[in-house]
């Protein structure tokens, strides 16, 4: 039960993240000043989904890693560490002030400077994210292929 639920957290997390990153491209891309303020601010709002999805994702994961030696799982503790800082201190302050920036109607060099840093971090955990959720899948085929050598 643990595993299903790390991996639905962890899946939310990625399509969460990514579906912001692609949603403030093709707003930045194609879109008008008052598309970026909606993506902006439904990228603050969805932060109500992301960060307890990513809160259920890495305290399952530690959890269900616990004691163990492999290199696979160290790496994904690794990653999770790097996501986790990158969210809390680049991704949720930028996603905060590019809102309130939007919402004022200020997209000077600042909120381009801002914009950028964002998308780069966004795309840093969509990478982090999906190299762990490979990592897990394949955690979850060793056990099997074992079985069936039996």
């Amino acid at each position: 039960m643990k595993t299903r639920i790390h991996a639905a957290a962890g899946a939310i997390a990625l399509t969460t993240v990514s579906a912001f990153w692609l949603s403030t491209a093709t707003a930045e891309l194609l879109g008008d000043a008052a598309a970026i303020t909606t993506v902006k601010n439904c990228v603050l709002a969805g932060m109500a989904v992301l960060i307890p999805a990513m809160i259920v994702a890495g305290a399952s994961g530690f959890s269900l890693g616990k004691g163990w030696k492999s290199p696979v799982v160290a790496r994904k503790k690794w990653r999770m560490r790097i996501i986790a800082a990158n969210g809390l201190l680049v991704l949720v302050p930028c996603a905060f002030l590019l809102s309130s920036f939007a919402a004022a109607g200020r997209f000077d060099k600042f909120f381009v400077v801002v914009q950028t840093i964002e998308l780069a971090a966004g795309a840093t955990n969509i990478a982090l994210l999906s190299l762990n959720m490979r990592d897990g899948l394949s955690l979850r085929r060793k056990p099997r292929l074992a079985a069936r050598a039996r």
